[in-house]
């Protein structure tokens, strides 16, 4: 179980092993699953971006990429 972050500590990448601020939402979601509204996220920094966007787009399930709102990696 993870422990929750405080409101001000920014989010990080989903990758595993990765503690790098994360930049982008990779919202997606499993149509054997899930309703079609639904939507899951992972978060991504910009070196995984691309390798989990691939990684859920071979599966059919990636359905939009949008930037982190407040993510400090964009901004500046």
């Amino acid at each position: 179980m993870t422990t929750p972050r405080p409101a001000d500590e920014a989010p990080i990448c989903s990758a595993r092993g990765c503690r790098n601020p994360a930049a982008w939402a990779l919202r997606w979601n499993n149509p054997r699953l899930h309703d079609p509204d639904r939507r899951k996220t992972w978060l991504a920094c910009p070196e995984h971006r691309e390798s989990l966007g691939a990684f859920l787009d071979a599966r059919g399930f990636l359905r939009e990429v949008a930037a982190v709102a407040g993510s400090p990696t964009l901004e500046g």
